[in-house]
């Protein structure tokens, strides 16, 4: 066996540089944290091959004093912090003192630096971690690092790098989250001489976005202002459909730092519930601001992992400010029958030749156009603040409708019979006389009285909202049914198709939750029960929770050791009692704290309740097809979308029927 011994300098370097420099991406995040950190308003990263021949990273900050620039590159050598007393509350993006030190222990690194009180700038050359020059040199305020050769002296790290492409998407994607951190600093970012982001600096996150993510994302925000003691959420979260297949576009930002965080997700996701379809997640893009007791970002050399010291907490603040905003807002799409042709735009890159390290064009005064931007979304976009809250009970409290394209049809259903299409014939008229007959006889009383003292804030009406009311039930014309799966409902100007099978797989949902909350579930019996092992930590949970799995239909008894037994589930949803799906469940309780909102749980609700649905193609009569509406819209609090996210129902107006006709132009 070897013996013990203590490694020289230069591999501890090299193995501390490993936790801190990962890719050319992680150089760019840490130089350019230290110049927001250092008060810049301008910066600027330029790359060449992706970060691996060259990182060029320019700002107008307050730059490095003479006397510290050797200092600065020594391991733990820091001005953001002195004690450890100091980690409690960080207000700094970096803080650790590692990210010079390994930056130029595994690189070619040269820094231009120059203070407000200094007559010249400092030029600094420090090669593998040795150093290599110390020269004065004429430069504006702030600092300039340009670093080469990334790797270059640990070839077994710089074979594990990907193509210049790959590693210059990463450079990107960390210029764009600190550009959404910081709407106040205006960045540009220079890919082999080819301008590919520039931000205003403005102050206005919307901006920002608009400048990163495009008109079309920034046209569907909804606003979020929300607090709470320890805790404050500014910023924008998308409507619904605006939604991709990862996590990707979920942007969230702790106390000014860009983090990643399972709590802050699930969050998110809570809120949005089953707004999205499974397996698709938002646009979001948080601000986050809590004590600097209540986290900690000193997990990892990285900072990219915080812990919150109460992570429910967090998590259902999340969860409530985006039920809030969303409830808020009216989230109709409505589905069009003359799409609109996008003609194709050749996008060209602006070439940029690039400045020199130090060039005064870095500090170019801001331009104009960032404002004009700023009020012309200001404008269009703007949002009503909110007044008050609280969460709809029903379907009436909300304003809110999620469209799209509308199915074609060649037959029309009404009252049970198909009315075949033919040159010249007036089948839609005759559907109309039909559908007539079978409403207006069951109106449901008026129930404004009731609810006069409700707290909920109508922002604005619209046909939508009187087409949920009682009153206008009478005006809800049951057309007949397209292809045995859609209901045509004609409502003043507007026909709504309605998907049967949607509609009844909401309805069914809505009836087990309400059944949960008012503890009226029945359980079902299965046998054999089903035996399965817990750890301690599971049984644990499973101890805090019985009484919450019990309200909920489950019979869970001990049986003996670490074993227990599902006796009994939930009536009609024999499926809950599966063993891997149960130990799914059983995991989830440790941050959310709420059965009938877990994920696995309210997912397996709605596939019976799928399941146990009508299918579309199924004939139901008009009788029965009215009562399944009137439920819907009745008892469920987002009649729009079924248990899976899709959507219930669609619209198209009158005005888009005449223009297809050529009625109007």
């Amino acid at each position: 066996m070897s013996s013990i011994h203590v490694l020289d300098q230069n591999t501890i370097d090299k193995i501390a540089a490993g936790e801190v420099v990962e890719r050319p991406a992680s150089v760019v995040k840490e130089l350019t944290e230290n110049a927001i950190d250092a008060g810049a308003t301008r910066i600027t990263i330029e790359i060449q091959d992706g970060g691996i021949k060259m990182i060029r990273i320019t700002d107008d900050g307050a730059g490095i004093a003479p006397d510290e620039i050797r200092l600065a590159f020594l391991r733990h050598a820091t001005s953001k912090i002195s004690s450890v007393e100091d980690l409690k509350g960080i207000a700094s993006l970096g803080f650790r003192g590692e990210a010079l030190s390994s930056i130029a222990a595994v690189s070619r690194v040269e820094l231009i630096t120059k203070t407000e009180d200094e007559i010249t700038a400092v030029r600094y050359v420090i090669e593998g971690g040795r150093e290599k020059l110390l020269d004065e040199i004429g430069a504006p305020d702030g600092t300039t690092f340009v670093i080469r050769d990334i790797f270059y002296n640990t070839p077994a790290r710089a074979k594990f790098l990907k193509t210049a492409m790959t590693e210059a998407s990463h450079v990107g994607s960390i210029v764009e989250q600190l550009a959404l951190s910081n709407p106040t600093v205006a960045f540009e970012y220079i890919v082999n001489g080819a301008s590919r982001l520039s931000t205003t600096g403005s102050g206005s996150l919307k901006d920002t976005i608009y400048h990163i993510y495009g008109r079309e994302l920034a046209s569907e925000l909804l606003p979020i202002d929300y607090s709470e003691e320890g805790i404050q959420i500014k910023g924008f979260i998308a409507k619904p459909s605006i939604c991709r297949g990862n996590r990707n576009f979920e942007n969230y930002y702790v106390n000014g730092r860009y983090v990643k965080s399972r709590v802050v997700s699930l969050g998110i996701e809570d809120g949005y519930g089953n707004k999205l379809m499974q397996h698709q997640y938002p646009f979001t893009c948080l601000m986050i601001t809590v004590t600097g007791d209540a986290v900690d970002v000193n997990v990892h050399p990285t900072k990219m992992d915080v812990r919150f010291s109460d992570e429910r907490f967090i998590l259902n603040q999340i969860s409530t400010c985006i039920k809030k905003a969303l409830y808020e807002q009216e989230m109709i799409i409505k589905s069009s029958l003359n799409p609109p042709i996008k003609p194709k735009v050749e996008k060209k890159e602006a070439k940029y030749a690039g400045p020199a390290p130090f060039e005064k064009n870095y500090l170019r005064e801001r331009s104009s156009y960032g404002d004009a931007v700023t009020e012309m979304y200001t404008a269009a976009h703007a949002q009503t603040p909110a007044t008050g809250y609280t969460a709809p009970q029903t379907s009436r409290d909300m304003a809110s409708q999620i469209a799209v394209e509308t199915p074609g049809g060649t037959q029309v259903q009404a009252s049970g019979s198909m009315i075949p299409r033919m040159p010249g014939s007036v089948e839609v008229q005759a559907a109309i006389d039909i559908g007539k007959q079978t409403v207006g006889s069951n109106a449901v009383q008026n129930e404004d009285a009731s609810r006069a003292d409700s707290p909920v804030v109508y922002k604005q009406q619209s046909i939508f909202d009187n087409f949920l009311d009682p009153k206008a039930e009478p005006d809800r014309i049951i057309l007949g049914c397209a292809f045995n799966t859609y209901w045509i409902v004609q409502y003043q100007n507007t026909l709504f198709m309605i998907d049967q099978h949607a509609a009844h797989e909401k309805v069914l949902y809505c009836r087990f939750i309400r059944q949960y909350e008012k503890s009226e579930i029945t359980s079902q019996i299965i046998s054999p029960p089903v035996i399965f092992s817990v750890t301690e930590k599971e049984k644990a949970l499973l101890d805090e929770y019985m009484e919450a799995f019990t309200k909920a239909g489950f019979e869970i008894e001990s049986f003996g050791g670490k074993e227990y037994k599902i006796a009994a589930v939930p009536y009609s949803m024999e499926a809950l009692g599966s063993k891997q799906l149960f130990t799914e469940l059983l995991d989830s309780l440790e941050i959310t704290q709420d059965p009938k909102k877990l994920e696995v749980y309210v997912h397996r609700v709605a596939t019976e309740a799928c399941k146990a649905a009508v299918k579309g193609g199924d004939k139901l009569s008009v009788p029965e097809a009215k009562a399944l509406i009137d439920e819907l819209f009745d008892e469920c609090d987002d009649p729009y979308h079924c248990p899976h996210g899709r959507p219930t129902i669609i619209s198209f107006t009158e005005n888009e029927l005449e223009k297809r006709f050529k009625r109007i132009v």
